[in-house]
């Protein structure tokens, strides 16, 4: 019988720079879509998989974050007097049991792989998940839940797979695949951000993976790749070469790029319009903004 997933990395410690200056004091992750930080979006996926304990590889500057996942007693206290129960409950989903939760540094910014490789004692013998908060994806299941059900049948490793157009495959890892099984790809290869032409699919990974400790030890080995970094992809494209199974799945659902800002545009809107206490008047909003738009050309 398979080990359950109950762990999962957050790799957390990037600077956001593609968002200052909001991010010079503030953690891109704890930035909001509508009212939830996009870490939030990450935990309540991983909770919806059965993961029990998180582990989040931080930077300098990262404490706002940990903070977010702490009791606030104060805050608690004034809306129970005030008998906002549904608030209350919004506030108590935030936060994290002590044990639950656990930090590590990353000092250096050395990549994904790197990041991964820094929670090796807390992750131990353990098959584990990694999840990316930039990529929110919307489901009627989390991705990760669908990967866990579907690794629980495969096991091996396995990375979420979306396609994406032909000049876009040089920005993702990308599967080169030996066979298919409906969601299920089995991979003969991975290639970190392959040259414009030279993809051998357009089957991109995005930020959701399930990983066995064999990852951890190849990361021991990997030399730096793309961008200079240690790339994730590398380790994992090194259980294919050492006869281990990789798999991609094709999640069901909208992924969301909100670590650009075009994405997270986008996500704000989608998520805006999916909230029935919003999602009149911004709509209303946003057809009169088309209008006066479409009017002034």
């Amino acid at each position: 019988m398979r080990s359950k997933v109950t762990k999962a990395v957050f790799p957390v410690a990037g600077m956001g720079t593609r968002f200052l200056p909001a991010t010079k004091s503030v953690p891109k992750e704890i930035m909001t879509l509508v009212d939830r930080p996009l870490v939030q979006y990450a935990i309540d996926e991983a909770r919806e998989a059965g993961i029990t304990e998180f582990i989040f590889v931080t930077a300098r500057g990262k404490s706002a974050l940990e903070d977010y996942f702490d009791h606030s007693p104060e805050m608690e206290r004034t809306l129970r007097k005030a008998g906002k129960d549904d608030l209350l409950e919004v506030l108590k989903s935030t936060n994290m049991d002590s044990g639950a939760v656990a930090y590590i540094r990353q000092h250096k910014a050395m990549g994904l792989g790197h990041a991964v490789w820094c929670a090796r004692r807390l992750i131990g013998d353990e098959p584990f998940a990694v999840m990316l908060p930039d990529d929110v994806i919307a489901g009627d299941k989390s991705c990760l839940a669908q990967m866990v059900e579907a690794y629980a049948e495969t096991g091996g490793a396995m990375v979420a797979a979306m396609e994406v157009a032909a000049d876009r495959t040089s920005s993702y890892g990308v599967l080169d695949i030996e066979s298919e099984n409906g969601a299920i790809v089995k991979a003969k290869g991975m290639v970190e951000k392959p040259a414009a032409g030279t993809a051998p699919s357009n089957l991109a990974v995005i930020g959701r993976y399930i990983l066995t400790p064999d990852v951890l030890n190849n990361l021991n080995k990997v030399e730096r790749g793309a961008g200079g970094e240690v790339q994730l992809t590398d380790a994992i494209a090194m259980e294919i070469a050492q006869g281990r199974n990789v798999f991609g799945y094709k999640f069901e659902g909208q992924r969301y790029d909100c670590g650009s800002k075009a994405g997270y545009l986008q996500a704000t809107v989608a998520f805006a319009l999916e909230r029935p206490e919003l999602q009149g008047e911004f709509r209303a909003y946003l057809q009169d903004l088309m209008g006066q738009r479409l009017a002034a050309q």
